[in-house]
């Protein structure tokens, strides 16, 4: 998959091997795009650069009272969980929340989602709608770009290869406005968007008239429907001026389709996209009309992260591990070892460093209850916890459990005594061909430590990255609700 992956514990360590690896080397964060890329052979990188164990990368901050600093390794759930960013980015934490599911949601960043710059992307929409800037670092020197310079075509930006996102900054929302995002998927889960609209209107109470107030500014972007993440320019000009009326959200509705420029796929039709562009949008600025965009997110909840007992935030490594001066380094065809504690057994691996976590696990340490089933991340079979978070073993580097702990499905009982959970999973009928099981059991048991009385909604949402192929999901709710109670 890649000869040499490198692991620092600073930002100039980064920096300088992505200038001394120039064109060979890539980033990777989250990885659960590149992951996928490399194994798709659409990239092939001879050095990969794992950015998770620099301090400080994932602030989220407000700064003054209109700019909001998000740094490279923030996660779409901790977008999700953040109080500041539902009150001054709600758009953005309304995409954060449709993005695929909490497993890849825990390991997924913003700034992983600018440079792949898929233009069916869910968070690009509401940033380019919040104005958004990157700020891009390197040897060389530091450069901000708006996000509208830095989206170039279909997978294709800016960004320089001995360059790395260091910042992302947007526009917060002001008292005087409001915003959504709305999505269409073929399912209410894992879904790439058909098309997904982002709206911000600013309104100037102080003129209101019998019809509410007037809009003083707009922003519409559309995501799927072209070769990039788009404005609406004419659809934004046709609000602007009026209140935030049928009439103007008719006519908004209509230009926001005809500035579409979408083609035919697998997921809908050219025709069918730009209607479902009028039909969206005129849906996202009724709910803004109607006070209720914010129903979907409300204050009151807390979404299911599977983060456990955690905070969200993996371990990041302070001073460099001992014995290491520089960063840790795993070559595919060398000794290097990758020290972790698997179900709190220490091990050392060497050789493995050319392969995902799930293999590391069934092939090196033996250890095959951890299932392999799409190999995508769609399915959940791989689930495991990474220092205590819920991931896609799948889309983890092996290298990435150097240092870490982790927990897999041959961890669960103490030792004669099984985890409530699959106690409560034989008693229901929940396991039935069993190729699943051991990925539910994991999500379920992540769910019951970070909220120990979860309401059906809330289990639901634990196991959207989770898959039964024997449709089996109404025994499955009944063990983890269960083990709740049993809990209790």
């Amino acid at each position: 998959m890649w000869q040499t992956y490198y692991t620092p514990s600073t930002l100039d360590q980064a920096l300088a091997l992505l200038n001394e690896h120039r064109g060979a080397a890539r980033i990777v964060a989250g990885g659960t795009d590149l992951i996928l890329e490399i194994e798709r052979g659409q990239r092939k990188p001879e050095i990969i650069i794992d950015i998770t164990r620099i301090p400080g990368l994932d602030r989220i901050e407000l700064e003054a009272p209109d700019r909001l600093h998000l740094g490279p390794l923030v996660t779409h759930n901790q977008v999700v969980r953040s109080a500041l960013c539902r009150r001054v980015a709600f758009p953005l934490a309304r995409a954060c929340w449709e993005v695929g599911s909490p497993q890849i949601r825990n390991r997924g960043t913003l700034a992983g989602n600018l440079i792949t710059a898929s233009p069916a992307n869910d968070t690009i929409t509401p940033m380019l709608a919040l104005d958004g800037y990157v700020t891009l670092r390197s040897v060389r020197g530091t450069r901000e770009v708006a996000l509208a310079d830095f989206l170039q075509g279909v997978r294709r930006t800016a960004l320089a290869d001995d360059e790395m996102v260091v910042d992302i900054r947007l526009r917060a929302l002001s008292p005087q406005q409001r915003g959504t995002f709305l999505k269409l998927g073929l399912r209410q889960a894992q879904a790439i968007a058909v098309v997904n609209v982002a709206v911000v209107l600013t309104l100037d109470e102080t003129v209101a008239g019998s019809d509410g107030a007037v809009v003083t500014d707009a922003r519409i972007t559309l995501g799927s429907v072209a070769l990039t993440i788009i404005r609406a320019p004419e659809a934004e000009q046709a609000l602007i001026g009026a209140p935030l009326g049928d009439a103007s959200i008719g006519r908004a509705a209509e230009l926001a389709a005809a500035a579409a420029r979408p083609i035919d796929d697998i997921r809908g039709s050219a025709t069918y996209r730009r209607h479902m562009v009028s039909v969206f949008t005129r849906r996202a600025l009724k709910e803004i009309q109607a006070g209720r965009e914010r129903d979907a997110l409300p204050n009151s909840m807390v979404p299911v992260a599977l983060w456990g007992a955690t905070d969200g935030r993996f371990p990041t490594w302070s001073t460099p591990p001992a014995g290491s001066t520089g960063p840790v380094v795993h070559h595919t065809d060398g000794h290097d070892v990758i020290e972790t504690t698997v179900n709190g057994v220490l091990h050392r691996i060497s050789g493995s460093a050319d392969k995902t976590l799930l293999r590391l696990l069934r092939e090196d340490i033996g250890l095959p209850g951890t299932k392999e089933g799409c190999d995508e991340g769609e399915c959940g079979a791989c689930t495991v916890l990474l220092d205590g978070i819920a991931v896609m073993s799948c889309l983890v580097p092996a290298p990435r459990a150097h240092g870490s702990h982790i927990q897999t499905i041959e961890g669960m009982a103490a030792g004669e005594a099984l985890h409530p959970l699959q106690q409560a999973f034989i008693e229901t009928g929940a396991a039935q061909c069993g190729y699943c099981t051991p990925g539910f059991i994991m999500s379920g048991a992540a769910l019951l430590d970070e909220v120990p009385h979860p309401d059906d909604n809330q289990i639901r949402q634990a196991i959207t990255g989770n898959l039964c192929r024997c449709t089996g999901y109404y025994s499955i709710i009944a063990a983890i609700r269960q083990a709740a109670e049993a809990a209790q």
